[in-house]
């Protein structure tokens, strides 16, 4: 290549970086300039984080049930007594099932311990009952219910048990432990998938309305005018929303270190890494949606059914994609909040766990590949 030809292409180089440099100040200027960009990018995740944080729980507490105390031997009502004392009870105490039972019918309680008259007598003969009856018109909340009133009477044979007492049941002693969640905190679970929403919403949401704003506003007819080229249209359009999405990123990350306590075991550069690869495929996905539909008003729609919607129900955040039906668990695999959501429940609670970090990684890399270039394509200079 002679000098003159090298000079020539340095130069045409140093002017697209210049027309790239001016068209990220001018979107720069345009968040600053719009309130609702910034209400979006920064104000919107505290508001959700701290709505979704301390009142979405899937943990139940204070639970009004009642103990119908059939029985008054003392062991009857130090097994009363583990209900009583426990945090996730609200225990009123019956003498007659009738009693119970009509509390139950007005929803007044949500389940029942019935100890029986004959309790003392079979806990003698080695085969005791407990009868927990449990409301059913919530079913997640009724399983819940039941899991914690056995593990009320699970806990009361294991401390009759440490205490010497001879209890016959067999030789076998069951010890619980959750890895990963020892607290047995929703909130540890919850928060990772809330910041998929958020950066969902700052990825998919801002950047479907800034093309067609461009188009509603008659100012990208001018601009295609000029020798700005596609690719520096649409790096000037990704990099300054790029930015606040991680800005965005580090709130939650803050919020859910100080707020909520929830652990981080992994690698502060590898939870950087893949939020960056979902950040792209959601920026590309409403890069997309705003090229191809020139209507902020349908490019918002499209965006919230394409993205948020899926985000928040098919993504694994708040349902167990395992017990979906297998047609609706199939088209889980093309949604990039999927592979996300597990990317930082990983990260988060198990730590660098490579086996699920790299094929989750790779999926996001290859749909943000996928998805900037459909975006480059549908995204032509000219005026249709």
């Amino acid at each position: 290549m002679t000098p003159v030809a090298q000079e020539s292409r340095h130069g045409a180089v140093a002017a697209r970086f210049r027309r790239m440099v001016a068209l990220v100040k001018k979107e720069t200027f345009q968040i600053v300039r719009d309130p609702s960009s910034i209400a979006i990018g920064i104000v919107l995740p505290v508001v959700l984080i701290l709505l979704f944080g301390y009142g979405l729980s899937l943990d139940v507490k204070n639970v009004p049930i009642a103990i119908c105390m059939e029985d008054t031997s003392p062991e009857a009502a130090e097994l009363s007594a583990s209900f009583r004392l426990s945090p996730y009870f609200n225990a009123h105490i019956f003498t007659s099932m009738p009693e119970a039972n009509q509390a139950m019918l007005k929803h007044e309680i949500d389940g029942i311990v019935r100890i029986r008259p004959d309790f003392t007598r079979q806990l003698s003969n080695g085969d005791a009952e407990v009868q927990i009856l449990v409301h059913g018109t919530d079913a997640n909340r009724a399983r819940i219910i039941q899991g914690y009133a056995s593990a009320a009477v699970g806990q009361w044979t294991a401390r009759r048990r440490a205490e010497g007492e001879t209890i016959v049941g067999g030789p076998v002693a069951i010890q619980n432990r959750i890895w990963f969640n020892e607290n047995n905190d929703s909130h540890y679970f919850l928060v990772p998938g809330l910041i998929v929403l958020i950066m969902t919403l700052i990825g998919a949401m801002l950047t479907s309305l800034v093309m067609a704003r461009e188009w509603e506003r008659g100012t990208l007819e001018a601009l295609f005018a000029t020798p700005v080229r596609v690719d520096e249209i649409l790096l000037g359009k990704t990099i300054p929303y790029f930015v606040l999405g991680m800005i965005g990123l580090l709130l939650c990350i803050l919020a859910a270190q100080y707020l909520f306590n929830v652990p981080f075991r992994g690698s502060v550069l590898i939870l950087s890494g893949v939020s960056m690869l979902y950040l792209l495929v959601a920026l590309a996905t409403g890069l997309l949606i705003s090229s191809a539909v020139k209507s902020q008003f349908v490019a918002s729609q499209i965006a919230v059914l394409a993205t948020f919607m899926p985000a928040l129900m098919l993504s694994g955040f708040l349902f167990d994609l395992r017990s979906m039906p297998a047609a609706v668990r199939m088209i889980t695999y093309i949604l990039p909040a999927r592979y996300y959501v597990a990317l930082l429940q990983t990260v988060f609670l198990a730590g660098d766990v490579w086996s699920v970090i790299l094929p989750n990684a790779a999926m996001l890399a290859l749909m943000a590949v996928v998805l900037l270039l459909l975006t480059r394509w549908i995204t032509r200079k000219r005026l249709d």
